[in-house]
């Protein structure tokens, strides 16, 4: 369950790989975030429980490493993402890999679940690197915290049973949502697997520019485009592949990020998530934006506290206990649940850098459940569109296929919207 994201930077000269792993290694124990480890704790039910601490031993050259010379960014970024993370100390890494070109480098960042989502990540990535010129806010004034009781106030028992009884009708209601997913559309077995450990990942740069040019023709947003492409690039590659696609229509999980800005506690996760069927049994481009357009719209009338994409909320009302014995068999059961996930996770529209080499592309990388062979995260930086794909590497070993399927399934759409 680690996410990652893959940046590649222009370098100057060929030493500027160690210069930023210098870079990355100094700058990281100035990030509180960074020093976070994940620690077991009792809890008054019994043991369970995990908790966020700071490593009084934390060493960023235990986190930070430079790699040999590559020609090729992403196979590379590939079997690192085979390795998981280390429980015993921040659960997060970087790796510096210098290009045997001598005028690029790339740092794939890695960061498990339980430290941060993608939001939060992008945060601490942002800490090491090159400060940014930006005005400073005023502060602002904060409330002094109110004194909390030992015991509930009886005056608020009945707005609390209103609130347990709300709880309740949630969890049914996205529990219902859940089974009835599973109902009526068939999934491609190409999406599904027995879990192998391994990982193969590949990247795809759109113009931002074309996206906007379907978008203005058809209507909706920018990610409801977005993730019909998806729907488009999986048709094609299932079609090369020689399997069907009648019927097919994959349940895809978008997650939601229920973080405010400047939030007071911005550590772990704050998301919920969307549940739709993309249209990959429908051979006409604009009918597939249209179905996936009319499902994020229906998703947004519901809101991100509905529905079965928001399974996740539920944690919030389940023991620690009940996390520790319940989280692997939820894991399991991710395919039951959704067949491949398509994340969105915004940058920031200012250029970024690291030791002066500034930031040429960034593919995000989503985790794979398991069970599942494909995962989808995208983000837009500097009027380009990066998509990430994170693969069983057994499972799908024509990744670049799918990948080159990305670029053909927005040239079939941009000819027909603008013939």
């Amino acid at each position: 369950m680690h996410l990652g994201a893959l940046g590649v930077f222009s370098a100057h000269s060929p030493t500027a790989g160690a210069h930023a792993a210098d870079l990355l290694a100094a700058r990281a124990a100035a990030v509180p975030g960074l020093r976070m480890r994940i620690r077991d704790v009792w809890q008054p039910l019994g043991f369970g429980g995990a908790a966020r601490e700071t490593d009084p031993d934390f060493d960023p050259l235990n986190h930070v490493r430079l790699h040999a010379p590559t020609s090729d960014f992403q196979a590379v970024a590939g079997r690192l993402m085979e390795r998981p993370l280390e429980r015993d100390r921040p659960p997060w890494e970087a790796h510096v890999l210098p290009g045997e070109d001598g005028v690029s480098f790339a740092v794939l960042f890695k960061f498990h679940h339980a430290l941060a989502d993608g939001l939060r990540a992008l945060k601490l990535a942002a800490g090491v690197m090159d400060p940014l010129d930006l005005p400073v806010r005023a502060p602002r004034s904060i409330e002094p915290p109110r004194p909390m009781l030992a015991l509930p106030d009886v005056r608020r028992l009945p707005e609390l049973v209103r609130g347990a009884l709300s709880d309740v009708g949630r969890a049914l209601d996205i529990g219902a949502s859940v089974a009835l997913s599973a109902l009526g559309v068939s999934s491609s077995a190409a999406l599904t697997s027995e879990p192998t450990g391994t990982r193969s990942v590949a990247g795809v740069d759109l113009d931002i520019d074309d996206v906007h040019r379907v978008r203005k023709a058809v209507g909706g947003t920018v990610n409801d485009v977005l993730i019909a492409v998806v729907a488009g690039a999986l048709r094609r590659w299932l079609v090369e592949r020689g399997d069907g696609t009648e019927g097919v229509a994959p349940r895809a999980l978008i997650p939601v990020s229920k973080r405010r800005p400047r939030t007071v506690a911005p550590q772990g996760n704050r998301l919920s998530g969307y549940l739709i069927r993309l249209p990959v049994d429908n051979p006409d481009p604009i009918a597939r934006l249209d179905r996936v357009r009319t499902a994020m719209v229906r998703n947004k009338d519901a809101g991100p506290n509905r529905g079965a994409g928001a399974v996740a909320l539920l944690a919030d009302h389940v023991p620690a206990l009940g996390h520790r014995l319940g989280g692997p068999l939820v894991g399991q059961a991710a395919r039951l649940w959704f067949d491949i996930l398509v994340t969105s996770v915004p940058l920031p529209g200012v250029g970024l850098r690291l030791g002066g080499h500034p930031l040429t592309a960034v593919y995000p990388l989503a985790p794979l459940a398991p069970g599942q062979s494909l995962a989808v995260a995208i983000s837009t930086y500097r009027n380009r569109v990066h998509y990430g794909l994170v693969a069983d590497a057994s499972a799908v070993p024509d990744l670049d296929v799918l990948a080159r399927a990305v670029t053909d399934e927005v040239d079939s759409l941009i000819a027909v919207c603008d013939p």
